[in-house]
């Protein structure tokens, strides 16, 4: 009988960067990659800015699922869902009937968008990107409008890291976007507020408005485009609407095989989840406590895990991550201080640079976070040699 494999539900940066660093570390091991989609390889984060580089869903892709099958010396089986996993008797069943046994199984299962509760009767047409297939749609709804001509009028909303982000690329379209939120600035849960007014203001500079604390209740259809009723009672006319309010990790799966979740799935410093050979990696994996949709953890989980699944048990280490975000109109990277850190922002801006500093309330020597923009982004590694690991 043959070797049971190390299996992998899911073909994004998380699940094909294990595979990639276990072949690495084993040579001999059976791979198994399943994919819901075309499983080929492509970089998620590069959605949001691929406008401005011209790119469409086609020249995104990388290396297709017959190439990363032979990169990992593996299988990879596309457009297959996963209707059971047995963890009794480690197998996996595809929609097909197949019936996979495994050695290990890894979930790589990312995550949805979360989906606002909108009324109306074009509250069906409001549009997400979360991976390539939605790209494709997003873009080749930029080209018609109602009246036949080109979009010019997106409503974005969330002025969150991908709002923001989806905002600058418009422009390079020559798309005013309008950016919703109920909370009163940009990027408010990464940036202290002067940080915030930045790129607002640089945005807002090429174009980009933004409209803060109101949110949008319904989307109906109007003689030109659409109609949004916003919580305030106004209105705003657009052709187009992109929903960028956050995801949430896809968990049902596990959940329906035993495996514990909360806010995703929960699994200790070895990518372990709470059932024996299970593992959760990437968007959907919360690694005690910490649920962070980034490539920097991802990478550093799919090492771990990787050399865990190759016979070293190997906890992940988290440390200092800066974020970069991807508003050329304003250049920002962010390294977020924890969750509910005690401490305070301080703040030195010039016209070319902002650099802030979260430093300990009962230390400020102790620099627990940063954020830099203009100028000051060349300063990264430098700061992030300076702040505490996530997990050490």
């Amino acid at each position: 009988m043959s070797e049971a494999a190390v299996l992998i539900i899911g073909s994004g940066l998380a699940g094909y960067n294990v595979a990639r660093e276990l072949r690495k570390l084993d040579a001999n091991v059976p791979i198994v990659v399943v994919s819901r989609d075309h499983a080929g390889f492509y970089s998620k984060p590069m959605l949001s800015n691929a406008l401005a580089g011209k790119k469409t869903a086609a020249t995104l892709v990388m290396k297709s699922a017959e190439k990363m099958a032979e990169d990992i010396k593996g299988r990879v089986i596309a457009n297959s869902a996963v209707t059971c996993i047995d963890t009794q008797a480690q197998t996996v069943t595809l929609a097909s009937g197949e019936v996979l046994p495994y050695r290990d199984l890894v979930l790589a299962l990312g995550a949805d968008p979360i989906r606002l509760p909108l009324q109306g009767n074009a509250a069906d047409t409001v549009l997400s990107v979360n991976d390539l297939d939605d790209f494709a749609t997003f873009a080749s709804s930029l080209d018609t409008a109602a009246n036949g001509g080109p979009v010019k009028r997106v409503a974005i909303l969330g002025a969150g890291l991908i709002g923001c982000e989806f905002a600058n690329d418009l422009l390079h379209r020559e798309i005013a976007p309008t950016v919703l939120d109920l909370a009163d600035r940009a990027l408010w849960r990464l940036l202290p507020a002067e940080a915030s007014a930045r790129l607002q203001e640089k945005l807002q500079a090429g174009g980009t408005t933004f409209r803060f604390g109101v949110g949008v209740t319904h989307v109906d259809k109007a003689e030109q485009g659409l109609k949004l009723t916003l919580s305030d009672g106004s209105s705003l006319d657009t052709d187009l609407v992109l929903s960028a309010i956050g995801l949430k990790p896809r968990t049902q799966l596990a959940e329906q095989a035993g495996v514990t979740v909360g806010r995703g799935v929960q699994v200790d410093r070895s990518l372990a989840t709470s059932v024996p050979h299970v593992y959760a990696v990437g968007d959907c994996a919360e690694v005690e406590g910490h649920l962070l949709p980034y490539v920097m953890p991802l990478m550093q989980q799919a090492r771990a895990l990787a050399a865990t699944l190759a016979g070293k048990p190997t906890p992940v280490n988290y440390p200092a991550m800066p974020v970069v975000v991807k508003t050329p109109a304003w250049p920002t990277v962010v390294c977020p201080p924890p969750l509910n850190a005690a401490g305070q922002w301080v703040v030195t801006a010039t016209e070319e640079a902002v650099e802030a500093r979260f430093t300990a309330a009962d230390n400020p020597e102790l620099l627990l976070g940063f954020a830099l923009q203009g100028k000051a982004v060349a300063q990264r590694q430098a700061m992030a040699a300076l702040v505490p690991a996530v997990l050490a």
